[in-house]
């Protein structure tokens, strides 16, 4: 269930693969940012503190979210810190790059690179990563900030040392897909000043599909270890294998795996992943550990329900989508902030490497007010999901309503997920529906008691 909890508090395997997207598209203006997920149910109800009790004392009837009043505090506490580091990194990052291009910090970058080598590809390897390790420090502060917060509220159990060494492979993987992302734009915008908008959509998209299919191989294991599921727990894969049969489209073993992030987190989690021979299911081993095995069937009940329902390249399509769009207003806002003030930043054209900077202040702008749009689509995903795992686990978990919706407990008073969170926040932010609603909704959902027909498992 990316991020389970679904809110804006997101893993570090999920800031990376967003800060890549971001890195890969550049300018493209944002995109694979938003996860996948539905509707935000009508009959919400408020979640409150529980002056006694934990979720193991209203395991027999999870008909709402209930924290005790120590955890309420801290959820409450945890989530709005996320929400106000969200909104300060989008400014800081905005306000950065502004700064970066009116002390001509970035044209002065461009200069050395030019300096050292007439050759474009060899002013690309020092202008690109120079760029991209600039941004990366001065936004690490905050990334520092937000992984204290998590230490403190027993979130990360991540040591600072490899917390670092995390963060210093991200950056690398950064300058690659970087390079090689600058290298075909900028080829592009001198072959096509007018059209490099189109043709380099176009050429982002095999760009996309390839990193979507290689990250289960390569960039996932470079953070976390994984093993095929069936190794230490084959008893699960055995009740998966039920879950597949009934849905009609078996998920083999060798597609569901393990990943150890008790190493790194005390949250729990799963998804799904991949694209062609590399989609997956994962689920973490805190989920295993931490869940009764009729809720961790439900979790990847879930998960499957992403893979039979074809989330991914379903979000796939709708993010090119929202790029193909985006790349066009970035066309037209970089001719006009170009013409307002590329001579007081030193950026000579669309083709200087410094337009990158420019770019990338525009795809900061856009893709913050493309946030709501990626986010009400990946609630319309989940909420799916949700259905699917619902019907799929009936009469396979016994009490498969109950047993879900204690999972939405047990997720929710683990992650400290927010109790209540506001309107605008759900709309703007959150990636899958309050936890709150996804409770009360798996509590009720029985279509076979009132004789309706199931949507997705006949």
């Amino acid at each position: 269930m990316a991020n389970a909890c679904g809110d804006p508090r997101e893993s570090s395997r999920s800031k990376r693969c967003r800060k890549l997207v971001w890195l890969i598209w550049l300018f493209l203006l944002w995109g694979g940012a938003a996860g996948l997920c539905g509707p935000r149910l009508a009959a919400q109800e408020q979640a409150k503190p529980e002056t006694t009790g934990t979720a193991e004392a209203s395991k027999q009837n999870t008909d709402r979210f209930r924290l005790s009043r120590d955890r309420y505090q801290k959820a409450v506490a945890y989530s709005r810190a996320g929400y106000v580091l969200h909104f300060v990194g989008v400014a800081w990052g905005i306000v950065v790059l502004i700064i970066l291009l009116r002390q001509k910090i970035v044209a002065g970058l461009r200069d050395f690179a030019e300096a050292r080598s007439g050759k474009r590809l060899w002013q690309s390897l020092i202008f690109v990563p120079g760029l991209i390790l600039l941004l990366g420090v001065l936004d690490l502060p905050l990334e520092m900030y937000w992984h204290r917060l998590s230490l403190r509220y027993e979130q990360s159990v991540q040591g600072w040392g490899s917390w670092f060494w995390d963060w210093t492979k991200g950056e690398l993987i950064s300058f690659v897909f970087g390079l090689i992302a600058a290298w075909i734009l900028f080829a592009v915008i001198r072959w096509k000043p007018r059209r490099w908008w189109l043709y380099f959509w176009f050429a982002a998209i095999p760009l996309v599909l390839f990193v979507v299919l290689i990250a289960p191989w390569v960039l996932d294991p470079m953070f976390n270890k994984f093993t095929p599921l069936a190794e230490k727990h084959a008893d699960l894969v055995e009740s998966i294998g039920k879950l597949t049969t009934r849905a009609g489209m078996p998920i083999p073993a060798e597609r569901m795996f393990l990943m150890e992030a008790s190493a790194k987190t005390n949250q729990i989690n799963a998804y799904v992943t991949g694209l062609g021979a590399s989609k997956r299911v994962v689920v973490w081993d805190n989920t295993i550990k931490k869940m009764a095995p009729g809720e961790v069937l439900f979790v990847v009940g879930h998960e499957m329900g992403h893979y039979v329902l074809g989330h991914v390249v379903k979000g796939i399509a709708f993010g090119l989508a929202v790029i193909f769009i985006g790349l066009y207003l970035a066309y037209r806002a970089l001719q006009w902030l170009l013409r307002s003030w590329g001579e007081r930043w030193g950026v000579r054209g669309q083709d200087d490497w410094a337009a990158l900077a420019v770019l990338l202040l525009i795809a900061s702008v856009l893709g913050f007010f493309a946030e709501p749009i990626g986010n009400g689509f990946s609630r319309t995903q989940e909420h799916a999901a949700d259905v699917y795992g619902l019907e799929v686990t009936h009469g396979i978990v016994p009490d498969s309503a109950e047993a879900a919706a204690h999972a939405f407990q047990v997720m929710g008073e683990l992650d400290l997920a927010d109790p209540n969170p506001s309107r605008f926040i759900t709309i703007w932010l959150y990636s899958h529906p309050p936890l709150v609603d996804r409770l009360k909704f798996a509590h009720d959902y029985d279509p076979w008691g009132k004789g309706v027909s199931p949507q997705y498992v006949k």
